[in-house]
Formats: structure tokens, C-alpha cells, sequence
């Protein structure tokens, strides 16, 4: 394909391309098809570009890329594959990333599975962001660091050759057969990682896997500047942002948010920031307990990226272990707590405990006051030694206001961190930055965490941080404004359908602060067999989210996402966040979400037409 009419379509793709490539975080379900993530939106858009065919509105009706931007979206794709071109490859081969590390680690995770040898080659200054140290220590993986001045004289090697440069533009890269992968990094937008000879291609859905969990795809307005910079040939033209303003506002924000006093962090997502407390809480393990082993509790019908990414960091350390943890249904999450610590104190194992309150997708609040005391209870090991204490990772994301962590509240005694995921509540939807905090207990613990958040360089980008440092001061208001819509939307169904299944909080646990704009939606069922009722309900699901994203387009979507600033979105778990899960713990139910602006009055009625013809 000639290089130049390439780079002058994309120029009239980036012209002429629909907002929603530059803004939206999350897509809709109906329209994505997950095993063609990414090659689907490139077949078609080969098909336009063939046709020179820039249209918005044909721009628009393309499927969707990914579903989430985190994983990647419509300019990741176009850039990938832009680069692909110039350098003779398949857009597969070429992946982009907002970290400047995570590319490398994720080689070095699939060598250290496969016990292979990797070497990395740089040429000039190794990147400040690396420590050689604390990845061959902590996380595990080996290689063989080499310094040259010419890249003509890379020595061959018995295993993967990975070659790193800084870059300040977009170019051909003159591919070296004896260089398995090569990686450009760019100061402020990211990195670009090439997989190099058909030897390599087992590596690539790996590679994407990691992008998947442990960081995030460049986003979107940073691949817009890569790609300026391509069409033009010329080096990047970065916005200056007020970085250290918007951030001191944002941090502020958080602090007064939690009613904390520890200096918060904040990634580039949500799995961004785990990653961060995962690899932080082995390395303090490692450090305070040498030679024990750490178990992470994490429930099982939880979030499929927080059940997946705590077995992928224990799959590569040796004395990690993921224990289960039921917490819904007929399952006390104080209960399990209670059992699963007794029995790691009598191990003699570090326990970190991630689970979320209220749970997902059940909206279930434990008792509070018995949590504290599960947590706070002096166990003996089996040699009669007092057993180390529990760290509770409480993802918050459902209700980000109520203060779990600040002097005097419910876990300001214990060793407690929180974190919420940016892209629903803080942002509104408009970026995937997430945040933690720590109480005084866990204080130590953040300075681990933010080493961790550094070295994966996960840290939020200048822009999320501008994002945020706008949305976060009405962020409790707009909590409290789609409560109310929830609360009235899930009366009207206890009305209009009474024997439907609703999960949502009380109206006493509204009262002590829990105002979640999430409920999950049990419908009635018919059947004579176990399996013909289940079967019925699941096809009642997809009629219900069917008809409300049809009638209510410019409102309802089916979206895994929530706390955006306007509209409902619809899910099924089982079949969305719960895509990593054990197919005996997901929940076929209807999770649906609302926002402080949107019809309500329309999705009764179209709710009531629902009810009409089931």
C-alpha cells in the first residue's frame, strides 16, 4: 500500500471522525462481538479505506473496537495500524500502550512461564522508569540487561531479544531479524511495541492480555497526537496541561472525598491501581515476612479483571495463592472473613483480603461493626505465635462516598486501602483514572503501592488528571442525585412487577450513607424444570435490555459502566464483567445503572410495556 495515500486517509479520518472515538469510555455490548476485538473494526475500515471512504456518518457505523478504551479503542486501532503499514507488518503485531513499561513486562511474564531467556537491548540511557532490581526480586522475571551503540551489533541469544529506544516521532523502525520484539517509547504519550517474526506470534494475545489487566491501552487523545505527528511527519506536538495544578486539585479532591489524611495515588485505571496494590503488598511481604506465603482473598463471582488479574500475579510467584471468598447470596461476607483468616492465621500466611462494598452485582452491605471485629481479632498460628494481621483492600467504586477510612470511622483501626476506578463515579465517565487511599495503619503500605504504580509507570496521564480535577467536585452530588432516580425506578418495578427479585440497598443503609445508583433485577420465571426456568429468565433479560436500548437509544445502552453523567446502562454480568469468572459463580441477571440526568418518566413507561407483554 503506498505510504502516502495511507497517511492522507488517516488525515481525513481524523478529520471527519465521530466524537464519540475522542470521548467515550465505555461501547455498547449489542454492536461488539469480543472474539473479533480489533480485527473486525480493521476489516471494515480496510474496506473504507480502499473505497476512500471518510464519511462520519460511515465513520460512525463501524463495530466496535473494544468495549472498554482501557483494552483499546477506534484511534488505538487506526495508529496500530498506521504503524503496521509503514513497517511491512499486521496490525495485530503492532500494539500500543500508555505505560513505557508494561510492554516489557509483559514479555518477561510470558518467558518467565515458559522459562525462556530474554535479553533487552537499549542504545542509549535505560529508561529512568525501570528497576532492574525489583522486577528480577519481586515480581520474578529474568533477563540479561545490554547496553550497545549500534544496534547492527546485537549479539544472537539463546531466547527473546527485546530492543528499546526513545523516540520523539513516529517512524519506520529498520526490523532486525535477530530482534524478536522492539519497543518505542515517547516521553509523554506512551509506548509502541512491535512484535517482530512469525516465532513471535504466540506472544501477541499474551501481550494484549496484560494491556487487558494490568494498564491500559493509549488512550485516545494521546494516539491523536501520535497520529498528527505520523500524517505530518514531524515530532510530537504535545498540549501543555497543568499537570502539577490539576493534580494538587485532584488529590485534594480525594482526601476531602475519603476524609482521609495519607496521600492518595491515582492510576490510569482501576486494574492499574490493584496491579500497584497487589505488587506492593508482595513486596512489603517479602520484605517484613520473608519466605511466607501471601495469600490474596478475593471473591469468586467478583469483577472478572479483579478475580483474573490476582491469579495471573499468582501464577508467577511461587508462595502467592488465591484463596476464595463467598460474600453473596447465602454467603455472610463477615462469615467467610471470619473462617478463611482463622484458617490462613493457622498457615502462618499473610492475608490481603479485595472485596467490594456494597458487592457486585448483588448491591449487598455486610454488617459493619462485625466486619471490624472479623478484621480486628487477634489470631494464633498453629505453633501458638500470634498470626499476621489481615490488610483489607475495599474496592469502592458502587458508593466512593462513604467514608470507610478516616479518624473514627468503621476501618480506621485496622490496616485497611480503598480504591475506587475513575471511569464511573469520579470522572463521570469521561476517563478510566482510578484512585486509592490508605488509613494511618496503611500508611507504610502506600509508599510500596506508589513505587509499584511508578515502576509500571501506571501513573493517571496530564489529561485525566484535568479530567478529574473538573468532575470530582460534584462527584457526591451526582451520587446522590442518581440515588434518587435508582431508588424511584426500583419502587416502580417493586410496583409494577412485585414478583421480580430486586438486589438494592435499604432504605437503612441508604440512611447511613451507602446511595448506590446500581440494582440488580431477578426476573420472574416460568417452567416446569430447573433448566427450563433458567432458560426463560435468561431470554426474559435480553428481551428487557432489547426493547429499553431500542425505545430509549439515546439513553439506554448495554454497557458494562455507571456513574456516568447522564443516561441507563444495561449488563448481564455473567456475560460481561463476569467474563473470567467460573461459570458456577456468574450472576444471568440484569445489573442496570442509572445517572443524575436522564427520562425517568420514559423508562417507566417503556418498563410498564415490558411488563405488558411478558
Amino acid at each position: 500500500m503506498g505510504v502516502n495515500k495511507m497517511l492522507n486517509y488517516i488525515k481525513d479520518v481524523l478529520d471527519n471522525m465521530p466524537t464519540d472515538w475522542l470521548n467515550l469510555t465505555t461501547h455498547r455490548l449489542d454492536i461488539y462481538n469480543e472474539k473479533l476485538a480489533k480485527t473486525q473494526f480493521l476489516e471494515q475500515f480496510e474496506t473504507l479505506f480502499n473505497d476512500n471512504n471518510s464519511e462520519t456518518s460511515i465513520l460512525a457505523e463501524l463495530p466496535t473496537a473494544y468495549d472498554y478504551i482501557r483494552l483499546g479503542h477506534p484511534l488505538s486501532c487506526v495508529l496500530e495500524w498506521g504503524i503496521a503499514n509503514l513497517n511491512s507488518l499486521k496490525p495485530e503485531n503492532v500494539i500500543s500502550f500508555s505505560s513505557k513499561t508494561i510492554p516489557i513486562l509483559a514479555i518477561l511474564r510470558k518467558n518467565l512461564l515458559d522459562d525462556k531467556n530474554t535479553q533487552i537491548i537499549y542504545t542509549d540511557e535505560l529508561p529512568h522508569f525501570f528497576d532492574a532490581e525489583v522486577l528480577k526480586n519481586v515480581y520474578g522475571y529474568k533477563f540479561d540487561l545490554k547496553h550497545v551503540e549500534d544496534v547492527s551489533a546485537i549479539p544472537d541469544f539463546n531466547g527473546s531479544t527485546i530492543l528499546i529506544s526513545e523516540e520523539d516521532e513516529i517512524k519506520t523502525i529498520g526490523l532486525i531479524p535477530n530482534v524478536d520484539f522492539f519497543i518505542s517509547v515517547y516521553s509523554d504519550l506512551g509506548s509502541i511495541l512491535l512484535v517482530n517474526g512469525e516465532q513471535n506470534q504466540s506472544y501477541i494475545s499474551e501481550i494484549q492480555h496484560v494491556r487487558r489487566r494490568e494498564t491500559i491501552a493509549m488512550t485516545p487523545a494521546n494516539c491523536l497526537i501520535a497520529l498528527r505527528a505520523l500524517i505530518k511527519k514531524s515530532s510530537f506536538d504535545s498540549k501543555k496541561n497543568n499537570v502539577e495544578t490539576n493534580k494538587t486539585s485532584v488529590l485534594d479532591s480525594i482526601v476531602a472525598i475519603t476524609g482521609t489524611n495519607t496521600k492518595p495515588l491515582v492510576g490510569s485505571s482501576g486494574l492499574s491501581i490493584q496491579y500497584a496494590i497487589m505488587m506492593g503488598l508482595v513486596h512489603d511481604a517479602q520484605e517484613k515476612h520473608k519466605g511466607k506465603a501471601i495469600k490474596f482473598v478475593v471473591p469468586p463471582n467478583c469483577y472478572g479483571g479483579t478475580n483474573d488479574q490476582a491469579r495471573r500475579v499468582a501464577a508467577c510467584i511461587d508462595n502467592v495463592e488465591v484463596v476464595d471468598l463467598p460474600v453473596d447470596g447465602d454467603n455472610d461476607m463477615v462469615q467467610s472473613i471470619d473462617l478463611v483468616l482463622d484458617k490462613i492465621a493457622k498457615e502462618d500466611a499473610i492475608p490481603y483480603i479485595i472485596a467490594e462494598i456494597p458487592t457486585n452485582p448483588r448491591v449487598e452491605v455486610p454488617d459493619l461493626i462485625q466486619l471490624k471485629d472479623a478484621l480486628s481479632k487477634v489470631r494464633k498460628t498453629a505453633a501458638g505465635e500470634i498470626a499476621v494481621d489481615p490488610v483489607f483492600i475495599l474496592d469502592q467504586t458502587f458508593c466512593p462516598n462513604v467514608l470507610f477510612l478516616g479518624e473514627g470511622e468503621i476501618l480506621s483501626t485496622v490496616r485497611a486501602i480503598s480504591y475506587a476506578s475513575g471511569s464511573k463515579f469520579p470522572s463521570g465517565g469521561q476517563c478510566t483514572a482510578g484512585y486509592i487511599v490508605g488509613n494511618e495503619k496503611a500508611n507504610s503500605l502506600m509508599e510500596k503501592i506508589e513505587l509499584h504504580l511508578n515502576l509500571c509507570d501506571n501513573e493517571a496521564t496530564a489529561l485525566q488528571y484535568e479530567i478529574l480535577a473538573k468532575q470530582l467536585p460534584s462527584m457526591n452530588q451526582r451520587i446522590s442525585d442518581a440515588y434518587k432516580n435508582t431508588r424511584e425506578f426500583v419502587n416502580f418495578i417493586n410496583d409494577t412487577l412485585p414478583e421480580a427479585k430486586i438486589n438494592f440497598v435499604s432504605s437503612a443503609l441508604a440512611q447511613q450513607g451507602f446511595t448506590p445508583s446500581v440494582f440488580s433485577l431477578d426476573l420472574p420465571t416460568k417452567g416446569t424444570t430447573d433448566e427450563e426456568k433458567e432458560s426463560y429468565k435468561r431470554a426474559l433479560n435480553h428481551k428487557l435490555i432489547n426493547l429499553m436500548i431500542t425505545e430509549i437509544p439515546n439513553e439506554s445502552k448495554y454497557c458494562v459502566s455507571y456513574g456516568q453523567l447522564k443516561g441507563c446502562y444495561w449488563t448481564i454480568p455473567a456475560t460481561s464483567t463476569q467474563g473470567t469468572t467460573k461459570e458456577g459463580d456468574k450472576d444471568y441477571i440484569a445489573r442496570v445503572a442509572l445517572s443524575p440526568n436522564m427520562d425517568l418518566e420514559l423508562h417507566k413507561k417503556v418498563f410498564l410495556d415490558f411488563v405488558g407483554k411478558i
